[in-house]
């Protein structure tokens, strides 16, 4: 819904949503690999929370990220504060294009050739690795799950394992093409030969990018969580290191950090505490032997200052990018990330990317769910998914409110075919004796009903008119 246009947009087909659906449903491999993996991660996440007052503690993970919400202008500027003070140099980027710009500038100035890369949802948002290799300077993802969708020239399926739409199979055929490794099922194999590969990537980068989890106002602290090391080899070996992250990731205090990563990880992959947890509150100092000669944040809007206007879809912000949403949607489990054509697939990038992309790109996403509740249900903040999809739904008809209709792309989307059928049906039940009259008829001829009604019987069978109106059952009732 915002009207920001950005480098992610460019490459996003968001309208062939539902013929790469169809195409994944109609494919056992994807279905089948997503399935195991899906399964796993909540049987997971329910064992990891055992023994936990898990209700209270996500109702104090969401009243923490809406006390940060309600003050994040304030804490962006105690933050960008302390940061400097910490010798961090702050950048603000109000859309993708500017944030890629900045991270150019950067590295130009330090005539970097090469760029080591950890785990960043943003930068995928930004569409930073192309950028840089469209200005000449190599961007090498350093998660293996990254690194392994680099080498096969996708995009992530999902935000925590962005390789999970494949098997080791597939994994270990990827990586003998593409770098020589012999053909095998060992994952400690694969996994040592990419580690081998990646490490001289390390020593020789000349700036390192990476994610942040959770900023930290109070202390001016970029926290970042990970599992293989690779964010701290980023975030310390090369010369300089710059942070990118949404503006919705301040927190007030180090302390509100200890519940959100409780819920962060045990939600995620259904770890108790990641094997890394790192906090990083600057560069490297005279004294010291490691870190990075200079450090910076860029802070990407993006759309978010459009949301954050919204009393509503404010509660989009709260996400920690944990991906528990769409470990236990039935949608995405059946059709994969990739089906979705966007940054943020699932049930949260159905009630983010209509900002990012617009509501008349993004109009189908809201409606690929079943409503069934298990995203709110799960989600470890507390954020209504539900009641976000639905509104999002009604405003994919009725024009998107935060812009109003005359806006071009931004008006009703109703059809005029369902717009008159809409008209009618409300026009008769306003009517009690047209009303009953057509219930009657109804009844009384219900075996000219169509078998087939468009798409809702593609899947379904056709619902059979009953033989008496509900009037008339209860009239013979009452006598």
């Amino acid at each position: 819904m915002s009207e920001t246009t950005h480098h992610s947009a460019h490459h996003i087909d968001v309208k062939e949503f539902h013929p790469r659906a169809r195409a994944a449903i109609h494919n056992p491999q994807i279905r089948q690999n997503f399935r195991k993996a899906m399964d796993g991660l909540m049987t997971k996440r329910k064992s990891a929370f055992e023994g936990w007052d898990l209700e209270t503690l996500r109702d104090l993970g969401a009243n923490i990220r809406m006390r940060a919400l309600a003050n994040l202008p304030d804490l962006l500027e105690q933050l960008e504060q302390k940061l400097t003070e910490n010798g961090v140099t702050v950048h603000w980027a109000a859309d993708g294009d500017e944030a890629c710009e900045i991270v150019r500038d950067i590295c130009l100035a330090r005539d970097a050739k090469s760029v080591i890369k950890g785990k960043s949802m943003v930068s995928e948002e930004m569409e930073l690795n192309h950028y840089l290799e469209d200005q000449g300077i190599e961007a090498l993802e350093s998660d293996l799950g990254e690194y392994i969708v680099q080498l096969a020239e996708e995009t992530p399926s999902h935000i925590i394992m962005p390789a999970i739409h494949k098997n080791t199979t597939e994994i270990s055929q990827l990586l003998h093409d593409k770098t020589g490794t012999d053909l095998s099922n060992d994952v400690e194999y694969l996994t040592a030969n990419a580690r081998l590969q990646l490490r001289e990537k390390f020593r020789n980068a000349d700036v390192g990018i990476s994610g942040v989890n959770f900023a930290v106002a109070e202390t001016g602290t970029l926290c970042l969580v990970e599992n293989e090391g690779n964010g701290r080899m980023t975030t310390t070996v090369p010369p300089c290191h710059i942070a990118v992250t949404g503006i919705e990731k301040v927190v007030p205090k180090l302390e509100d950090v200890t519940a959100l990563l409780a819920l962060l990880t045990r939600s995620a992959t259904g770890q108790h505490i990641t094997t890394y947890f790192n906090m990083i509150s600057g560069p490297r100092k005279a004294d010291e032997l490691d870190g990075p000669e200079e450090v910076h944040l860029v802070l990407v809007d993006n759309g978010r200052s459009t949301i954050y206007q919204d009393d509503e879809l404010l509660d989009t912000l709260r996400c920690i990018r944990c991906g528990a949403c769409m470990n236990h949607c039935p949608v995405y489990t059946r059709v994969g990330g990739h089906a979705y054509g966007t940054t943020y697939p699932g049930p949260i990038g159905k009630i983010l990317m209509p900002h990012m992309v617009g509501l008349d790109e993004g109009r189908h996403l809201p409606t690929a769910s079943s409503l069934c509740g298990a995203c709110g249900e799960v989600c470890p903040v507390k954020i209504p998914i539900p009641d976000l999809l639905v509104r999002l739904r009604q405003e994919a008809v009725d024009g998107d409110k935060l812009h109003p209709a005359k806006v071009r792309g931004h008006g009703a989307k109703r059809g005029t075919v369902e717009a008159m059928i809409w008209k009618g049906w409300s026009w008769m039940h306003a009517r009690p004796g047209l009303y009953r009259l057509g219930t009657a008829l109804g009844a009384r001829f219900r075996k000219l009903q169509p078998g087939k009604l468009g798409g809702w019987t593609q899947y379904r069978t056709a619902p059979k008119l009953a033989a008496k109106t509900l009037h008339e059952r209860m009239k013979e009732r009452s006598q």
